[in-house]
């Protein structure tokens, strides 16, 4: 096959199956998108100007809701604009930014959840010492941590991608993923590939360990309190658990594709919807959960919408 330079143009076939209801995918996408940053925007600017609300707990919803709009912000606009155009291509470098800003996004997803499964656990576990052991600057350094190391391992992966040559330049989706560039590859990528492997298993299995020992301390130290102790820490555990299912089944969704992405007769339209679920319902329902399910939050936003 036909080597491509780094230049050209990549073909995304999943445009090609929306082109016929453009209009209908196009308007659906731009009220999502819509809900998504003002939803975004009324939490974050709630957190940020309430000084009550300058806790750890709040802070991470905050950087969780953040991260939602980053990750819908590298998917949205372009699609819609895509879409309105009728354009299917895209080019290589283009191509990249992206895999960096979605990768990012569901690294940085998983490392939020797991400071705020921590976060949870000393609360419960140690409510007394939790002032001391969880304050508000330890949790913006994790933040920050968290986001440095999102960001440098991805971007490792994706400047290992960006060196290989291509022998094709069809991806099968609506947006760029990493994995479809060693798919193309004219050459061996087996050490790229093992570095994104590495790197996920490692990643995902501290992160797992944290989250559930978190949660079964939680549950632990519930059984033991009171009956309106056991609620409220009960009521917050099931907010979380709420909103990372959401986004584990996304990723997930994400996991089946990959596996069946040598598949040639897959539709197209099946890869889509197994790709986008990630980037749609967790930037679209978790401010909604939180917004509803935190009662000091929940107080807040009503409080801003009286005004306005």
């Amino acid at each position: 096959m036909e080597n491509n330079s780094n230049n050209d143009k990549l073909v995304l076939l999943g445009m090609e199956e929306m082109e016929g209801f453009k209009y209908v995918y196009s308007t659906l996408f731009i009220v999502a998108f819509m809900f998504i940053v003002l939803l975004s925007i009324m939490i974050i600017s709630v957190i940020l100007t309430e000084e009550s609300l300058h806790e750890p707990m709040y802070i991470l919803i905050c950087n969780l809701t953040f991260n939602g709009l980053f990750g819908s912000s590298s998917f949205f606009p372009k699609l819609i604009v895509d879409l309105l155009a009728s354009s299917k291509t895209v080019s290589r470098i283009n191509c990249h930014i992206q895999v960096l800003c979605l990768m990012t996004f569901i690294f940085f997803e998983i490392s939020t959840f797991t400071i705020m499964a921590y976060d949870q656990y000393l609360a419960v576990s140690h409510p007394l010492k939790y002032v001391m052991m969880m304050t508000t600057e330890k949790t913006v350094k994790l933040i920050v941590g968290a986001f440095i190391f999102s960001f440098t391992s991805v971007l490792i992966s994706v400047l290992l991608s960006s060196r290989l040559p291509l022998c094709g330049n069809e991806i099968k989706n609506i947006f760029c993923d990493n994995m479809s560039f060693l798919i193309l590859s004219c050459v061996e990528s087996s050490k790229d590939n093992l570095y994104a492997v590495i790197v996920t298993v490692i990643f995902l299995t501290v992160t797992a360990s944290i989250i559930i020992y978190s949660y079964l301390q939680i549950f632990y130290v519930c059984i033991k309190l009171t009956k309106s102790s056991y609620k409220k820490a009960l009521h917050t555990l099931v907010t979380h658990l709420l909103s990372f299912s959401i986004f584990m089944v996304g990723a997930l969704f994400i996991f089946v594709r990959l596996r069946l992405q040598h598949s040639s007769k897959l539709p197209v339209f099946v890869h889509i919807l197994l790709s986008v679920n990630f980037v749609i319902f967790p930037p679209l329902l978790n401010p909604l959960i939180y917004g509803i399910r935190t009662k000091a939050l929940r107080i807040k936003l009503i409080c801003l919408l009286k005004k306005i």
